[in-house]
């Protein structure tokens, strides 16, 4: 809940704006910093979730690692604090310059989509006269039963090594110098709230911990990757970190010695943020009532993108009870946050909070119709 503290200084800010609550980011990782401890598991942040330099630096503090995608997340990631012995690279589409820069930076391991990025990376790991760890990321046909644009696991994806590639790339490794192959990696999709579908993801870890295991492979590291989701429907609901670890404590089967990692990002940063906006106006059509906000899509776009669900709450207005369809200022009519939902009486002015808006919110804004980027204002600001 956002504190009557913070909404009665709303007013005075610039909107819109993300308002970032530390004591629910600092929660959140107490707890995950617990089960992680508990667990023996190993943490790395997806820093595609929120990359705000200030989040950060926060997440670095608590001793975790960095989950990027980019070289421009692994240089904030490196710039806010993290240990680049605790950073891994993901991406399909990895350049040349960012694997350089990355093996020179002495990342902990690149995880691994194709033969022709292994061929890529032992080329300029001889280049550089450098050793590079690897895990490979194995594409295990599991169905994450969310949205198909965040779905990543199943057969018809850019993303991962199919099973029936694995001979052909150990194959290809006997010839690579320059490359130690410590792990293994998953990624099935984003959002993921049925703990079945994590359950499904063990059983499949563990065939092929076993195909490995006959082929005299040693594998270090077994990384199930992120996607733990979180209820857009209740913005202070708590993730649940202590059945996540429970479910993987349970159901993988881990080897003597073996390292069992993680890549949460949603379930650390979603619910601490919020997008606060003002209504520029109420506008009465032949069916609905628009309240029309000054925060867009440019803002946060899951709900144009993706059809995502944010709870959006007026801060300011105790009236009675209308319907309404919250809508930007973005000439595109997929510019709509959420179309026929109940809010209190709603006038100009009145302040708005689309919650649970820490996740791919800020990271994705942009500058389309050259509006400006969303400001971020902290709890220990106000």
């Amino acid at each position: 809940m956002i504190s009557k503290n913070a909404v009665s200084k709303f007013g005075d800010l610039k909107t819109p704006f993300y308002y970032y609550d530390l004591n629910v980011l600092k929660s959140n990782l107490d707890t995950l910093k617990k089960e992680s401890q508990n667990s023996g598991y190993k943490v790395h942040y997806a820093v595609k979730a929120n990359a705000n330099p200030r989040i950060l630096k926060i997440i670095s503090s608590y001793g975790f690692g960095a989950d990027c995608v980019s070289w421009n997340e692994i240089d904030s990631a490196l710039k806010a604090g993290f240990d680049p012995s605790k950073v891994v690279f993901a991406g399909v589409g990895k350049s040349d310059y960012e694997i350089k820069n990355a093996i020179n930076a002495g990342i902990y391991c690149f995880n691994v989509e194709s033969i022709p990025e292994l061929e890529v990376i032992e080329q300029f790991a001889s280049e550089l006269n450098k050793t590079v760890q690897i895990a490979l990321r194995i594409n295990p046909l599991v169905e994450a039963h969310t949205h198909k644009y965040i779905t990543t696991g199943v057969e018809e994806s850019k993303f991962g090594i199919h099973t029936w590639e694995l001979e052909n790339v150990l194959k290809a490794l006997t010839a690579m110098k320059h490359i130690i192959l410590i792990g293994i990696h998953f990624h099935i999709g984003s959002q993921i709230t049925r703990m079945a579908v994590f359950q499904s993801l063990c059983t499949h870890i563990n065939e092929l911990q076993d195909w490995f295991a006959n082929r005299n492979v040693d594998l270090k590291v077994v990384n199930v990757g992120g996607g733990l989701g979180i209820d857009y429907k209740n913005p202070d609901k708590a993730p649940v970190f202590a059945e996540y670890f429970n479910l993987m404590h349970e159901f993988i089967d881990l080897k003597p010695g073996q390292e069992l990692h993680l890549e949460p990002g949603r379930s650390v940063v979603g619910q601490c943020g919020s997008l606060i906006s003002k209504v520029l106006y109420i506008k009465k059509g032949s069916n609905t009532i628009f309240a029309i906000i000054d925060a867009g899509m440019t803002d946060l776009i899951r709900p144009a993108l993706y059809q995502a669900h944010h709870k959006i709450e007026n801060l300011t207005s105790k009236g009675s009870i209308y319907k309404y369809d919250v809508v930007g200022p973005i000439c595109e009519s997929s510019d709509t946050f959420a179309r026929y939902i109940e809010l209190p009486e709603t006038h100009r002015g009145d302040i708005i909070a689309i919650r649970s808006a820490g996740a791919y919110g800020e990271a994705m804004a942009s500058r389309y119709n050259l509006r400006d980027l969303p400001g971020t204002v902290f709890s220990d600001e106000l």
